[in-house]
């Protein structure tokens, strides 16, 4: 047998790559812990809690790669089209990994989760207007600034939206006894998460120049998959706890933060040009997959069964397959 051969500078960049992604998720990690903490310490409303520090804590991994993504695209450190697709392709895969894997998880090990009218209204309607407009913004193959500051001005609308409500995330977890620790943790894991996304970023671009998938594929199965797992680890702790709707909130509040902020940031630093694959295939599955399940819940009076977490499990392995049979290349 012919054992191929492997070029040992792709080994040594792809292990620097998954250290680098360990620190991602990590940092992420810890950075939200502090900053839970500190916010239960000086008694920020848990409604602002649940929007800000919960749903962008958990996603932390997507924003800074964007952040980072545009400004190396800025300073010509990153190629714009290779760089563009791979953190659109990984905030893609991430928001559907938690629309539909994540969520089939939460259904499987709680098994009956009944959703009020009120937690359909606040959540799975803004996620639906926010993948709309992200798609329309989208469309023409580019996210401009001007796309960036609406996708932004989006969120904004959606913060005010959720606060006048007073619908938010509870965040778990005690208020923090010790400010200077937790403020210093929690400024040091930014900064590791930053970091991190670089270098990860800077071997993406690598990888994809020596692999057959292309760049958004690539940011789908990698980024995308791993940025999820603050996410995961919500929704375990929500089974443990058997508090479902907490891990409900945060998997939908993630993919109205994924879109809006990350393309929103992304477009207002840089630009970016928008892969096909993004605007025929990602976000078309997501919006008919969320009206479908929120017409589904209608019509079940807010129920969910683990029955349904087969056909998310089902409809994820669809989207992923579906994706590299008809853009492998992209």
């Amino acid at each position: 047998m012919v054992v191929p051969d492997i070029d040992p500078l792709l080994l040594s960049e792809l292990a620097v790559g998954a250290v680098a992604l360990y620190a991602l998720v990590t940092g992420a990690q810890r950075a939200i812990d502090a900053l839970l903490g500190l916010a239960r310490r000086y008694d920020v409303p848990e409604v602002l809690i649940g929007l800000t520090v919960v749903a962008i804590g958990t996603s932390l991994p997507e924003l800074s790669a964007h952040v980072t993504a545009s400004a190396g695209i800025v300073s010509g450190a990153l190629d714009y089209r290779t760089t563009s697709a791979v953190v659109l392709g990984g905030n893609m895969g991430s928001s559907t990994t938690q629309q539909f894997l994540l969520f089939a998880i939460l259904l499987l090990g709680f098994g009956r989760i009944e959703l009020s009218n009120r937690l359909l209204t606040d959540t799975f309607v803004p996620m639906i207007v926010g993948l709309v407009l992200t798609l329309a913004l989208s469309w023409d193959g580019t996210v401009s600034r001007i796309d960036g500051a609406i996708l932004l001005v989006g969120f904004g609308v959606y913060l005010g939206f959720g606060y006048l409500r007073r619908q938010g995330i509870p965040a778990q977890g005690a208020p923090s006894t010790n400010v200077a620790r937790d403020s210093t943790v929690a400024v040091s894991m930014l900064g590791l998460v930053l970091l991190s996304a670089s270098i990860l970023l800077a071997v993406i671009q690598d990888v994809v120049a020596g692999v057959l998938l292309g760049g958004s594929m690539v940011g789908v199965l990698t980024l995308g998959i791993a940025a999820s797992f603050p996410e995961l680890s919500t929704v375990l702790d929500g089974i443990r706890r058997k508090t479902p709707i907490i891990a409900v909130g945060t998997l939908i509040g993630s993919n109205i933060v994924n879109p809006l902020i990350g393309f929103g940031l992304g477009g207002v630093i840089s630009t970016y040009h928008v892969p096909v694959s993004v605007v025929v295939w990602d976000l078309p599955f997501k919006i008919v997959a969320a009206v479908g399940l929120l017409l589904y819940v209608r019509y079940k009076d807010g129920i969910l069964t683990r029955h349904v977490g087969v056909t998310l499990i089902g409809l994820y392995f669809v989207y992923i397959v579906g994706r590299m049979l008809l853009f492998p290349g992209q």
